[in-house]
């Protein structure tokens, strides 16, 4: 055996790479690891999503057996002469339906122009839309942006009953049944008479449910009357009708009008002439003197009349077709 001093130096430099290989060994087969336990976790988790999408999916209503047009209207009496009396509104009822074609571009434009931009040109779901979202919220620490289409929010004022969920799981199961139905819905049903039902559907404070009925109330004015001015404060109301109700809080929904009005210049609906004048334009002035001459003083007490003809139309439900009351 050579116990020279070189030998000795040799036989200690192999012991060391030896070790140093055992070591490179040991990190490489521990990285392969690590990485393998990655894959198969991600692979588990992956099935697991897409397990549970499914079954969210398989509980969702069936599109044939959804209705997403507008029910319960309110009730208005003519006099012999064809004057309008009064109108009764009975719960969640204060609704004029409207077609589509009586509603002015304006309004529509508005609508579009600030809830969805490219309803005209999606499937149902707004993928942009909900990356976008998606991005804020990580980026924000909030996920306050929201990413409905319109389709999707007729889908919840009707199927959903306004997706009034209280925790984090339901409202995720809504939100995928949601966009799984939007899908379907705009396989069956054309554009326009989404947009006709999502007009005459959506809340619009001061228990006014649809354009038309909020037309009335805030302008005492039919909607295809509506100026853009006027039309961008009731397309402002959508967004929280209590907090941007144009008589309790004029100057948020200004700000909300403001932002609309931005939007629809951007997306060449009107032009910088219309936009100025529409600014400019006084609009909560008339909205309050509508809101003090047309009801802040009217009686909701019924004339003995309107109190006879009440009970009399009951009475016929009752006895001709079976109603009860």
């Amino acid at each position: 055996m050579n116990f020279s001093k070189n030998g000795t130096k040799d036989k200690y430099k192999e012991a060391v790479s030896k070790t140093k290989k055992m070591k490179t060994k040991t990190y490489v087969l521990s990285f392969r690891t690590f990485l393998i336990c990655v894959v198969v976790a991600v692979c588990i988790g992956t099935f697991a999503g897409i397990g549970l999408v499914k079954g969210i999916i398989d509980n969702a209503p069936h599109i044939d057996s959804i209705n997403v047009a507008p029910t319960t209207f309110a009730t208005t009496i003519y006099d012999s002469e064809g004057n309008k009396m009064q109108q009764l509104v009975g719960s969640n009822a204060n609704r004029v339906y409207v077609n589509i074609e009586n509603i002015p571009d304006n309004l529509i434009n508005a609508f579009i122009a600030v809830e969805d931009e490219r309803f005209w040109d999606h499937k149902g779901i707004d993928v942009r839309g909900i990356f976008r979202a998606f991005f804020l919220g990580v980026t924000g620490g909030g996920f306050d942006q929201g990413a409905s289409t319109i389709t999707q929010q007729l889908l919840k004022n009707t199927v959903f009953e306004g997706g009034m969920e209280t925790n984090f799981s339901d409202k995720l199961e809504r939100k995928i049944q949601e966009q799984y139905l939007a899908l379907q819905l705009e396989n069956k049903m054309d554009k326009r008479t989404i947009l006709e039902y999502y007009l005459n559907t959506i809340n619009l404070g001061q228990n006014t449910l649809g354009v038309e009925a909020a037309s009335q109330r805030y302008f005492n004015k039919n909607v295809n009357d509506l100026t853009l001015s006027e039309c961008t404060v009731i397309a402002g109301i959508t967004k929280n009708p209590s907090s941007y109700n144009p008589i309790t809080y004029p100057e948020v929904n200004a700000d909300r009008r403001t932002i609309i009005l931005d939007k629809m210049k951007e997306q060449n609906y009107i032009s910088e002439e219309d936009y100025q004048k529409a600014l400019a334009d006084d609009v909560y002035s008339r909205i309050e003197l509508v809101n003090t001459e047309q009801y802040s003083s009217k009686s909701n007490v019924n004339s003995y009349f309107v109190d006879a003809l009440v009970d009399e139309v009951t009475n016929d439900l009752v006895e001709e077709l079976g109603y009860t009351a």
